[in-house]
This record gives structure tokens, sequence and C-alpha cells, in this order.
């Protein structure tokens, strides 16, 4: 044993570099070159891969790693040959190579040249390679993110689930299975699905202290990923979209906004995806905005973001992609961006498939909605989720949640009701279910379970779900309630749960708070806002038209917020078009430019967001409508969409100094007196645009849509 141990460490200092080992590593390797059967659960940045890579090194023949991604084998490769005088120690085999290129790698893992082999599930399962297998020396088998083996995993691929009947066709060598993830449910069916309930198993905490966790909820998220990075620049981040599209979209945004940054997804060929993630790790872009595909392809130690554009379909997914952040103990901040939108399409996807499918999204979406809506120590939720326990105290306020001042309301009645149902129920129903007795909602489940007869029924009907299921989060984050998966994500009571029933005591949970956000702007600038308001009032004056025509209020104001300087920073502002500029444009980015240089104002530029122009077919369509003189009520037929919206429509091109002719609409709803009674009010007696202080000069004369139409027609002559 001493002698093993000796090579061990030797090993480590001499070819890794090292001086010790990190966590459970040494004992994991000592397993694995004991010829036993090993399931290591260890977080991203926990030293994994050295878990296998040194044990290959020591023992005779090859070690045959199944990886599930070619960028991901590439990286590994690359990192082993660093280590080695000869790159023939490591290799990949996979589709990428040419037959040539396999022929040659196969000679050399016969020949022994070749210490750790990568392949792709999808590769090991075909017969002519299992054939060439059963011809090596083989060490040991690896298979690095086990969960994907799992359908309760975060990525679950149905390949993965062949590899137990194919490694025992090969031979009967030790199997190491690997993951950075693995709830209870996900650490079971991977054991099951492997056949390695023999294995020695070694979980290693998932908390990691330097990131910084934080959920946002913002209108303009671009602006505000802008925003960001820029505060942040020089960094390397990722940022993490659902869609292809999307990802494409925000990296060309970030690189009109002079960002560095690749978008990096499964949709893009294969040389493609190698360059950009070769580009990110030589520095060459300081962004990837990506969706899942990255997420286990990538094994930079210093990123210092991972954002989230949009919420992750599971919390697994988010502390797999987070984990990308800071792994080499240095600062990472998590951001994650929730938008209801997301959930409505993630239960979209999920309404098209099986039964069971549906099911286990449903559940996942629900972990993950319940970590962003809760206002708990996020690391908290998190290594709940994975079944570790941990004092919120701990976290150092390296969360939002944590940072911010609380206020805390007593849920005490309110829990010793809801568990009092879970054990009136026998543990019969999940959160759904439980909120909808509590709540007396008449649905099919309460009808065909006749639940209307315990004594919990309708006892928390004046409460809201959200509510409801706040106190369900916090009892289950104190151990006082069970969710049990295998019974469809049903809720026990725990020992714990009980003796507060035996003894109650206060249960505070905390309320949302309002957060300032650093590195946000929170209001305009008041000094510059006056400045804006005199030239608009000065230029009102020479042309004898009404000072909101030129430029409505919320364009000034968003002028004082970004500092547009000229023209093109100018485009991005609120209400503001190209015939806007060319006329009033001139005088404003003027007296903006002396603003900021006399104030000293050095971050103007952090506050402009350069878009992309897009073909707006709704705006063409009712400009090109109103030249035909198309009534109003046929655009609405052909765009399905109603009167109000079109009229808004009609405001914002109007608004940004297109002229648009409507009067052939005007002319039908108002005679001529009429018309000219409204625009004498808005040049000459009104103080700003109102519609409601225009019904209340009038007595309530007119209706909305009439002095909406006139207000239009006024700006579209008067100010285009």
């Amino acid at each position: 044993m001493e002698k093993i141990e000796n090579k061990i460490n030797i090993c480590l200092k001499e070819f890794f570099g090292f001086k010790k080992f990190k966590g459970n590593q040494e004992a994991v390797i000592k397993s694995i070159i004991n010829g036993k059967n090993t399931f290591v659960i260890m977080p991203t940045g926990g030293g994994k891969s050295l878990c296998y890579q040194l044990p290959a090194i020591l023992l005779e023949g090859v070690a045959i790693i199944i990886s599930p991604l070619i960028a991901l084998m590439k990286n590994q490769v690359d990192s082993m040959r660093s280590y080695a005088e000869d790159d023939d120690i490591a290799h990949f085999f996979n589709s990428s190579l040419s037959q040539i290129q396999k022929d040659n790698v196969k000679n050399l893992v016969l020949n022994g040249k070749t210490k750790l082999l990568f392949v792709a599930p999808e590769t090991i399962n075909k017969e002519a390679n299992m054939e060439f297998l059963k011809r090596c020396n083989i060490s040991f088998f690896a298979i690095d993110e086990a969960h994907c083996i799992s359908e309760w995993g975060h990525d679950f691929r149905p390949e993965y689930r062949r590899l137990k009947k194919t490694i025992r066709q090969i031979n009967d060598k030790p199997l190491i299975a690997l993951t950075a993830t693995a709830t209870e449910k996900v650490k079971k069916d991977i054991i099951k699905n492997l056949g390695i309930e023999d294995s020695e198993l070694f979980i290693s905490s998932f908390n990691r202290p330097n990131l910084y966790y934080e959920i946002r909820s913002e209108e303009d998220v671009d602006k505000e990923l802008i925003k960001f990075i820029k505060h942040n620049s020089n960094k390397s981040g990722i940022i993490y979209c659902l869609a292809r599209k999307k990802a494409e979209e925000i990296s060309e945004i970030l690189n009109l906004n002079n960002i560095k940054s690749l978008p990096y997804h499964a949709g893009l060929d294969q040389k493609i995806r190698i360059q950009t993630q070769d580009a990110f790790l030589m520095e060459e872009v300081t962004v990837i905005v990506a969706t899942i595909a990255f997420g286990m392809g990538i094994d930079k130690p210093d990123v210092r973001y991972v954002i989230h554009y949009n919420i992750p379909k599971s919390l697994e997914n988010y502390y797999q992609e987070t984990g990308r952040c800071g792994r080499d103990g240095g600062e990472g901040q998590c951001i994650l961006f929730y938008k209801k939108e997301d959930v409505e399409k993630f239960q979209s996807f999920n309404a098209k498939k099986t039964a069971i499918e549906k099911e286990i999204g449903q559940q996942l979406l629900d972990e993950i909605v319940s970590y962003v809506e809760n206002k708990e120590c996020r690391r908290k939720t998190i290594l709940h989720y994975f079944g570790e326990e941990y004092d919120d105290n701990a976290c150092n306020k390296k969360c939002d949640n944590c940072k911010n001042p609380k206020t805390y309301n007593d849920y005490q009645n309110q829990l010793t009701i809801i568990l009092n149902l879970i054990e009136e129920s026998n543990g019969n129903f999940d959160t759904n279910q439980l909120i909808a007795i509590l709540t007396a909602n008449s649905t099919d489940t309460i009808h065909n379970k006749k639940t209307s007869e315990l004594l919990s029924f309708g006892k928390l009907k004046e409460f809201e779900k959200r509510n409801i299921q706040q106190i369900i989060h916090k009892g289950l984050l104190e151990n006082l309630i069970q969710k049990d998966m295998s019974t469809s994500g049903k809720l026990k009571i725990l020992d714990k749960g009980k003796l507060f029933l035996n003894k109650s005591y206060p249960f505070l949970i905390s309320q949302k708070t309002e957060i300032k956000k650093d590195n946000q702007v929170l209001s305009f600038d008041n000094t510059l806002l006056d400045i804006l308001k005199k030239i608009r009032k000065d230029i009102a004056s020479k042309k004898n038209i009404p000072p909101f025509i030129i430029f409505q209020d919320p364009s000034l104001e968003d002028m004082a917020i970004q500092y547009p300087t000229n023209n093109e920073a100018l485009k991005n502002i609120t209400g503001v078009g190209e015939g806007k500029i060319k006329k009033y444009g001139e005088p404003f980015t003027h007296a903006i430019k002396t603003y900021v240089e006399k104030h000293n104002i050095q971050k103007a530029e952090d506050y402009i967001v350069k878009s992309k122009p897009k073909k707006n077919d709704l705006k063409i369509f009712i400009i090109q409508s109103a030249d035909r003189k198309l009534p109003f009520d046929e655009m609405i037929d052909q765009k399905n969409i109603t009167m109000d919206f079109l009229l808004s429509e009609i405001e914002r091109i109007v608004n940004s100094g297109t002229k648009i002719n409507i009067d052939y609409h005007v002319d039908e709803m108002l005679d001529e007196s009429q018309q000219n009674e409204i625009q004498d009010y808005y040049i000459n007696e009104a103080d700003n645009d109102s519609i409601d202080d225009a019904k209340d000069y009038f007595e309530n004369e007119y209706e909305e849509d009439e002095l909406r139409l006139m207000k239009i027609k006024i700006f579209s002559d008067l100010a285009n």
C-alpha cells in the first residue's frame, strides 16, 4: 500500500506538477488503482479529470474515457498533452477523424503508446469499434458526465443507456463514473443503469463559495447586458440562451457594441465550434453566447461571469452551467434574467412530450422557478437540491437574497395547517395538489379524491398560491418535509416536521425587497433634463408649435440617462427616429456632449446600446396601407390586431419622425370644425400631450380614439 501511495504522489508532483490533492481526489485514485468500481460526484472545478488521468498514467494499458462532446474530448486531450513530452499519450476517437487518422490512432493504442483514449458513446457502441477495443489492453473505463445516463439528469442522452451492455461485451475491467451534478434520484439511476451497485461512492461538497448568485428581472435585457459586460471589460464570460437564433442575435449585438463575442450552438459546423472554443480559450474573444451545447464543452478556469439570458430548464442545468465560472477559485458572478415568458415556453415544450417526459419536465421546471422566485438564500436552495445541508449564515452575502436587507413575516400557523394536511393525507399529494386543497380550488384532483372532507380543506383560501409555495419551499429547506421523487414529487412529513406540530415556533420567511442593483442608472440626470427642456422650448417658440411635438418628455428623460453625444447614439433613445434626428437632433447632442465633457462623465458610452436595424414588416404595412387609404378596419382584420394596438403602432411611427397620412380616416370621424377645435387645443392651450387632460378639457365631448387620432395627425403634420 505504501508503495502505491508513493507512486501516486510522485506522479502528482513530477507529471502533473501539483503539490497536493484536492478533496477526495487521492481516495478516488486509490480506489481505481485497486481495481474497484468507483462513482464520483464532484462539482465543477473540483478536479474530476485528475481522478482518471493519474491512474491512467500509472496502470498498464489504455484507459477508455467515454465523453459526450467532441469539443470536450479535444479540450481534455490538449490538457493531457500539455503535461507529457509525447503527444501520443492521449487521443480522441470519433466522427471528426478521417479513416486514415482513425487507423493511426488504432495502431498507437495497440502498440501501447496511448494511455488515454477518449470516445463518444455513439462511437463505442458501434460493433466494429467494440471489436477493436476487445483487442486492446484496457486498464479501466471512465464515463465522464455520467448524469447523461439518467432521464432525470439535465442532459439525458439515450446512447448512454447502452454503455453497460457495451462495456460488458468488451471486457470486465473496472468502471469509474464521474459527474458534477447528481441528485439522489439521478445518483440511483446512474448506479442502476451502469450495474455498479458494488462501487465505492465519493461525494464532494457542491458548494462553490467564490460564486455570487443573482436574479434580475429587466424589461430591456440587452441594455443591461451591455452595461454589465462593459463594467467587467477584459474579463471572460459566458451567456446562455435557449435558442440558437437568439445566441446569434445577442452575439451580433455585443459585437456592434465593441464587445468581442462569438455564438456557439449545436447547429454550427463542427469545425466552427472547435474554432470558437479555441478563440475563447486563447482570449481572442471575451464572451461566448451559447446554448446548452456549450455546458460541458469548456474548461477555461478564469471565466469571471456566467449570465443566463433565459431561465434554464432545471436547477441541475443551472448549477452545471454556472459551474463554468471561477474554476480557478477567483471571483465569479452568476446572473440570471428571469422572464415569465420563458416559463411559458417550457410549459409549451413539455405539452408536446410523452406523459412521463411531461411529468419529469414539469417537476424540473417547478424546482428552478421556485429557486428564482423565493427570497431564501440562493446557495442554500441549490445545495439542498443536491441533498446537502447548508447554514445560510455562511453565505457571507454571496447571493442577492443574503446581500440585500430583509423583512420577515411569520407563517407559523400556515405551516401548521400544511403539515397537518400532509400527515392527514398520508403524504398522498404533491405541491400543486396541496395548494388546490388548501385554497379550495375546484379541480379534478379534489373531486376524485373527495378531499373536501379533509380538515384542512380551504383553510388557506385567502392566501395567494405564491405565498403557499414559499412556505412549502422553506419547509423543504428546513427538512420539515420531503419531496419524494419516486412518487412523482409527493410531499412527506419528516421527523422534524412532526416535532414542529408537537411544539411549534415562529417560522420566518423573508419577503421581497426593492433591490438597488450595482452599475445601474436608477434615474435621469435632472440638471441635464432641465437643459434639454430649455432647448426644446426655444425651438418650439421659434417654430410656434408646442414643445412636446418636438420631443416628448420620455425621450428627453431617456437622453438624460443615456447621454447620447452623436446621432448614432440618439437612435437608441425612446421615440426618436431618423426624421427627428435630422430635424432636431443637432442642438440636443451638442448640448449633451458639452455637458458630459464639463462634468467629466467618463462612462457615458456605457449607456449607449447599438442594435442591428430590423426590417419592421408591420410598420411598412401600416405606412403603405395609409398611402393607399386602406380603411383601418381592414388593416385590423388583415393583421389580426386591435384598434388600440394599431393606434399605438401609428403613434410610435409618427413619434420616431416618420410622416404618415391618416387624413382620410380622421375626416370620416370628425368634421372640419371639430378638427380645428382639437388642433387649437393642442397647439395653443395644452401643456402636454395627455389624452386624459384633453378629455377633461372637452368635458368628455370626444372619444379617446378621436383625440388620439387628432394628436397623431398634428404630430405628423407639424413635427415631421
